[in-house]
C-alpha cells in the first residue's frame, strides 16, 4: 500500500471506531500489530538505536499520524512523555513537526539523536577514530558512576573510560552525540546486569539449582564478561546504528522537524533551559503515554549510563528521579495525602492509605502531578485537536487502580470530548511492575482519544 492508501484506510478505521464506540460507549478490543500488517519489522528506521524501558508499540503513533482525520502535513505534534522518541520519529516520518519533552535526560539524548539527519559516511570514519584513540589510550579516568565495581569488572571499567574519554574529543556536536549513544546502549551490555530486567539487577548463579540450564548460562555469561572486548561491542553497536540512520537518509521528511523543548510536562517551554511557555493551542495533535503510577523506575533504570554518559552524577540521581513523574522515593515526613478531586481515586486512595500509607502517597502524588500534566496538554491543544493517551491500569494493594478511568472523568471535566476507547493486549512491552506484593503485573494497554 503506498502512502495515501494507507491514509484512506485508517481514516475509514477511525470512523468505524467512533461510530461503534458512540453506540454503547464500550470500548473497542484491538490488535494493532493485526490491523496495520505493512509493519513487518519494528526495527524500522532509527527506533532502535537504543534500549529503553516501557517503550511504545510503534504501531499505535503511526496508526493516529498516518490519516488525515487527527492531522494534516506539517501541522504540529506533541509528546509530553517522549521517552526515546518514538511518538517524535513517526511523525517526522508522517510529515509532522513534532515537540517533545521529558525528565530524563537520557531519554532526551536517544530522542534528540534518533530523529537527526547525520552523514552516514562521516560517522563510519569517526567510529573508527573513536576506537582506534581509545585503544591507544595508556589510562582514563572513569566518570562518577552509582557502585562501578559492582557493575563492571576492572578492565571492562577502563575500556569504557578511554572510550569515553575519545568520543569527548569529537568537536562535531551531533557527531559526538550518535557516538554517545553508541556507547551508551554498550554500557548495560558489557555489565553485570541482567539483560531481562530494565532496573539493574546483578547476574546471581546462587538462585538457580546446581546443574540447571539457567545456572549455566548465568556462569557462561559471568565468564564472557570478564574477557568482553568493549572497543569490540561498542564498534558493533555504532555499525548497526549507522546502518538504520543510512535507511533514514532515504526517509521523505521534507524539511519537517522534532524538537524536545522541555524537561517537565506540567511546564511545557518553547525550548531547553527557556522560560517562555509553549504558545495556547499551538498543537493540534497530543500523543502520549505517560508513566504508570509507581511502575516504572526511569532513573534507576538508567543509572549506569546516565553516570558513564556523564548526564548525571551518583548525587544527583535522587534530585533527578523527584523530578518524574510516577516515582515511589517518598519519606515518611513527605507522605500528606491531599484529595484528587476524582472522587472514585479519593475513595480509594483512603482505603489504600489504611493499609500503606506510602503506596497511597505514591498513587496520590500520581494523580495531582498527572492532573498539571494533563491541564498543558489542553492548554497547548488547538480547538478541534486531538489528544491520544495510552495508560494501563495495574494495582496498588491488591485494589485496581483505574487510571484510565481517572484521566477520562477528568478530562471531560476539562470539557474535551471522548471519541473512544480502544484496548490491546501488551505483548512483551518491557513493562516489569511486579516488584512486590501489593504491585501487578500491567497486562492491557487502554488508547484514549478526545476532542478538544
Amino acid at each position: 500500500m503506498n502512502t495515501k492508501e494507507i491514509s484512506v484506510r485508517n481514516d475509514s478505521i477511525i470512523k468505524k471506531f467512533i461510530e461503534d464506540f458512540s453506540m454503547d460507549k464500550k470500548p473497542i478490543e484491538v490488535s494493532f500489530r493485526k490491523l496495520l500488517p505493512e509493519i513487518k519489522n519494528i526495527d524500522r528506521f532509527t527506533h532502535l538505536i537504543h534500549t529503553y524501558p516501557a517503550k511504545l508499540l510503534v504501531h499505535i503513533p503511526y496508526f493516529f499520524l498516518n490519516n488525515s482525520f487527527f492531522s494534516k502535513k506539517n501541522d504540529n505534534v506533541l509528546d509530553p512523555f517522549n521517552g526515546s522518541g518514538t511518538v517524535l520519529l513517526e511523525s517526522i516520518l508522517s510529515n509532522r513537526n513534532a515537540f517533545g519533552a521529558d525528565a530524563n535526560p537520557l531519554a532526551r539524548l536517544i530522542a534528540e539523536v534518533k530523529v537527526s539527519k547525520l552523514d552516514t559516511k562521516q560517522l563510519s570514519v569517526i567510529a573508527k577514530k573513536v576506537v582506534t584513540a581509545a585503544r591507544k589510550y595508556k589510562r582514563s579516568s572513569s566518570p562518577d558512576v552509582v557502585n562501578c565495581d559492582y557493575w563492571f569488572p576492572a578492565r571492562t571499567q577502563k575500556q569504557l573510560a578511554k572510550l569515553l574519554t575519545a568520543i569527548n574529543k569529537i568537536e562535531d556536536e551531533p557527531v559526538k552525540k550518535f557516538m554517545l549513544v553508541s556507547f551508551s546502549n554498550c554500557v548495560k551490555k558489557v555489565s553485570y546486569a541482567d539483560p531481562r530486567v530494565s532496573v539493574p539487577v546483578k547476574l546471581n548463579p546462587k538462585r538457580y539449582e546446581n546443574g540447571s540450564k539457567e545456572k549455566k548460562k548465568i556462569q557462561e555469561r559471568l565468564k564472557h564478561l570478564e574477557g568482553v572486548d568493549v572497543f569490540e561491542k561498542f564498534t558493533t553497536i555504532a555499525n548497526e546504528n549507522i546502518e538504520r540512520f543510512q535507511k533514514f537518509e532515504k526517509a521523505p521528511i521534507n524539511g519537517n522537524r522534532a524538537k524536545i523543548i522541555s524537561t517537565d510536562a506540567r511546564s511545557l517551554s518553547v525550548g531547553l533551559k527557556r522560560k517562555v511557555l509553549l504558545k495556547d493551542e499551538s498543537i493540534q495533535l497530543v500523543i502520549t503515554s505517560p508513566p504508570y503510577a509507581g511502575a516504572q523506575k526511569y532513573i534507576r533504570a538508567s543509572s549506569l549510563n546516565l553516570g558513564w554518559t556523564q548526564l548525571a552524577k551518583v548525587a544527583e540521581l535522587i534530585p533527578l528521579d523527584k523530578k518524574n513523574i510516577g516515582r515511589e522515593n517518598y519519606t515518611k515526613a513527605e507522605i500528606n495525602i491531599s484529595k484528587t478531586g476524582i472522587a472514585e481515586a479519593d475513595t480509594l486512595i483512603e482505603s489504600i492509605f489504611a493499609i500503606k500509607p506510602e503506596r497511597a502517597q505514591i498513587v496520590c502524588n500520581y494523580l495531582l502531578e498527572m492532573k498539571e500534566a494533563l491541564n498543558e496538554m489542553v492548554r497547548v491543544l488547538k480547538k478541534d485537536g486531538f489528544l491520544v493517551l495510552i495508560v494501563g491500569n495495574n494495582k496498588v494493594c491488591n485494589k485496581e487502580f483505574n487510571t484510565q478511568d481517572y484521566f477520562t472523568e477528568y478530562l471531560v471535566g476539562r470539557g474535551l470530548k471522548l471519541q473512544f476507547k480502544l484496548i490491546d493486549d501488551i505483548q512483551s512491552y518491557g513493562l516489569m511492575t511486579k516488584r512486590n506484593k501489593t504491585a501487578d503485573i500491567i497486562s492491557r494497554e487502554w488508547i484514549l482519544v478526545f476532542k478538544k
